[in-house]
């Protein structure tokens, strides 16, 4: 969708435009689990999923590559941040590599309908479905290939399902707002 407005820029501008957007929706990662686990508790990051809002907004704002860039990144900032800042790193370290697998699939799945997103925004819906059941069965194979028990991997799957249907019809609302403002903006 961003790409459609940049349409008649250079490639330098494109790339900074993307770049700070992308930067934006890394720094919401980072901010929306610490905002819910300080309104909700421990729990509130496991069952509303902050982190992976921003991850389904860039795919379907930017483009797969953006989109993948940011789940990457996102969860590995988190970390980071947590980590240093905090002295508590969020995720925790034995669940981040499951996190970045299922965050890249995310941003990823949901950015492959970025073309059809630009030509129609409603596509964001199915886009933001589309990724969240790729990303969750993504988490679900990693982990348990990895050792973890299935159930208990289905009990995570399980908990997360509020956050999953917020963000199925929050993250979309939030492309199509953008899309009108962008149509009211050019016209």
């Amino acid at each position: 969708m961003i790409s459609a407005i940049l349409k008649q820029k250079s490639t330098v501008v494109k790339i900074t435009v993307k770049s700070i957007i992308s930067f934006v929706l890394v720094v919401l990662a980072v901010g929306l689990p610490q905002i819910a686990h300080l309104a909700g508790g421990a729990a509130a990051g496991s069952v509303w999923l902050p982190m992976y809002a921003p991850a389904l907004l860039a795919g379907c704002l930017l483009g797969w590559q953006w989109g993948l860039g940011v789940g990457i990144l996102s969860p590995l900032a988190s970390f980071a941040f947590t980590s240093l800042a905090l002295g508590s790193a969020m995720p925790a370290l034995s669940r981040l590599p499951y996190m970045v697998a299922e965050l890249a699939v995310f941003g990823l799945v949901s950015g492959l309908f970025a073309k059809k997103i630009e030509r129609s925004a409603v596509w964001a819906f199915p886009a933001v479905i589309a990724a969240q059941i790729a990303g969750r069965l993504v988490y679900f194979i990693a982990a348990v290939a990895f050792g973890q028990q299935a159930s208990a991997v289905w009990g995570v799957i399980e908990s997360g399902l509020t956050g999953l249907y917020l963000q199925a019809a929050v993250v979309p609302v939030i492309v199509l707002l953008l899309s009108l403002a962008i149509k009211h903006d050019r016209d």
